[in-house]
């Protein structure tokens, strides 16, 4: 079967490679592994990560999106992948926090941000995911900032919930992110992500009434073509905010959402363990899942 571009991309150059390309004067932009923290286990995953977290305050007047909070890991060096993390309809920062302290304590800068209404469409969310990454970038860039030279603008990631979810997937489209992970999706057509390459982690919720799962996340899935790296997690008994942490399902989603990242944004092949193999229905707060394993 052939490889698809993403998995191409994966591959490491060989040294005969490497060095034709050298002598050529060439230069191409391969995925550089990224192993930082200790082996993981599945109690480690499921937890909070092994660094401390500070936060940077953003103001409401930013560009393109409506303020936030940086987190960002403080007992740890060099680059680390960028994530921007995004609320739904009607819905504040304050209901996705959990996920910017859990993923920066595991290794990542992470914003978690307002919109610049509540009232935001999946395209205005799109686009204003796409505005925080380049402030997020930008502030890494500047010698001014507590989070200098933290963030490598090539390993980018999103989260989005609700209508932040669908405009997540909207920016999955292009190829601007690493790796994307729509909470309870909610977007006004199913068959709008067919050309989507960015490896997605898709969190459904069983009992969702403001987002069905067989109108919103399960043909969003079905939507993003088989030779992407593509996975669907469907929370057993989960109403719409199953997936938005600081709730019952945190183990779940950490363990998946974390091993997500890593293996797509640092492209850490240490988390595919957690991803690929085990009997995921198996576990109580699973009620469904799909995969394209092995990544």
């Amino acid at each position: 079967m052939p490889l698809s571009m993403n998995k191409l991309q994966k591959l490491p150059l060989t040294l005969t490679s490497a060095a034709l390309l050298c002598a050529g004067g060439l230069t191409v932009n391969t995925a550089v592994a990224e192993t930082r923290g200790p082996d993981p286990t599945e109690a480690y995953v499921e937890a909070e990560g092994p660094y401390n977290v500070d936060t940077i305050n953003v103001s409401s007047l930013a560009l393109g999106f409506g303020g936030g909070t940086i987190h960002y890991p403080t007992n740890t060096t060099g680059q680390m992948g960028g994530i921007v993390v995004i609320p739904g309809y009607l819905s504040y920062e304050s209901s996705i926090e959990w996920w910017g302290e859990r993923l920066a304590s595991h290794g990542f800068v992470v914003m978690t941000i307002d919109t610049n209404t509540i009232y935001d469409q999946p395209g205005s969310r799109r686009d204003q995911i796409d505005a925080a990454l380049d402030y997020l970038v930008d502030r890494s860039d500047s010698s001014f900032s507590a989070i200098s030279g933290m963030v490598d603008g090539d390993r980018l990631g999103a989260v989005g919930w609700s209508m932040g979810g669908g405009g997540t997937l909207q920016l999955a489209s292009g190829d601007r992110l690493s790796a994307a992970i729509p909470l309870a999706p909610w977007n006004s057509s199913f068959n709008d992500f067919d050309d989507i390459e960015t490896p997605t982690l898709i969190f459904a919720c069983e009992n969702d009434t403001v987002a069905p799962v067989g109108v919103h996340a399960s043909p969003f899935y079905y939507d993003i073509p088989a030779s992407t790296d593509k996975a669907f997690f469907e929370i057993n008994n989960g109403n719409h905010f199953c997936a938005n942490g600081d709730n019952a399902n945190d183990a779940v989603l950490s363990k998946y959402g974390v091993s997500w990242m890593k293996l797509h944004i640092d492209q850490d092949a240490r988390y595919g363990q957690f991803l690929c193999g085990p009997n995921h229905e198996s576990q109580y707060r699973i009620s469904e899942y799909r995969g394209t394993c092995p990544y």
